[in-house]
């Protein structure tokens, strides 16, 4: 049984001729993905997630603390705190502010599978080897893949937020029990591993590191728009729905 997956030969000849058509125009015509705010969010948000797991070696790991010394420790304690309070803020901050988009985030998140998502997850990690050779399935709006990861990053970030603030408050307001506080470094402990597992992949992938997704770092940490050509490689049914509507296409003249 083959595992590629192929467009139907209409719809691949119909997305060539589109091509065609843009490249023989001069122009180069994008489509708006993120929001500025989208962006703001994303950008501080992961900035703060990387300085909170690099600190929080230091914290956690007895023979990093032994290695820097207690003065260096209380530093990079008090900087873990300030950074961890900025991850919570900026979040709840940016949702009050937009909760249309939180709500179409976590529509896109469990949105139900149809085939093509299936297909895709199946050929995920042959086309991380074999990209060349393998055509993946075209997606909507969030990957498949990417709503499974998406999903664990959000749970592991909850339970980061969640126990990172009762352990910050048992140490400057209340006293916690022996137990609750071990359960607490357990389940941070567990949102830690969770991120750096989902995280190094989404930035594997979101930076660009990986081939046939140079270019998408663009996305959250500049404009937040992609072309259409790139649209209909990586989430073809949403770029078709996007360039049909052409609410949120631009265009702009190719640089010579």
């Amino acid at each position: 049984m083959s595992s590629t997956v192929k467009v139907s030969p209409e719809q691949a000849q119909k997305n060539q001729e589109f091509l065609e058509g843009q490249r023989a125009s001069g122009n180069v015509r994008y489509i708006k993905r993120h929001s500025k705010q989208a962006r703001i969010t994303h950008d501080v948000t992961i900035i703060c997630c990387i300085l909170l797991c690099i600190s929080g070696l230091f914290v956690f790991v007895p023979p990093l603390t032994q290695a820097i010394g207690p003065d260096a420790v209380f530093a990079i304690r008090m900087s873990h705190r300030v950074i961890g309070v900025v991850f919570v803020v900026v979040p709840l901050v940016s949702a009050i502010l937009a909760p249309k988009g939180v709500a179409h985030i976590f529509k896109n998140l469990f949105a139900k599978w149809d085939s093509d998502d299936k297909k895709w997850m199946a050929l995920f990690f042959p086309y991380l080897f074999m990209a060349k050779w393998i055509h993946m399935p075209d997606q909507r709006e969030v990957k498949s893949g990417q709503r499974f990861a998406d999903g664990m990053l959000w749970l592991a970030g909850l339970i980061m937020a969640v126990t990172g603030v009762i352990l910050l408050l048992g140490s400057t307001v209340v006293d916690l029990p022996g137990g609750l506080h071990g359960v607490m470094l357990f389940l941070h402990d567990l949102g830690f591993l969770i991120i750096c597992m989902f995280g190094l992949a989404h930035i594997f992938l979101g930076a660009g590191i990986f081939q046939p997704y140079r270019g998408t770092h663009k996305l959250m940490f500049g404009n937040g728009m992609v072309s259409e050509s790139d649209a209909l490689y990586h989430w073809g049914h949403w770029a078709r729905e996007e360039i049909e509507s052409g609410e949120n296409v631009v265009e702009v003249k190719a640089a010579k």
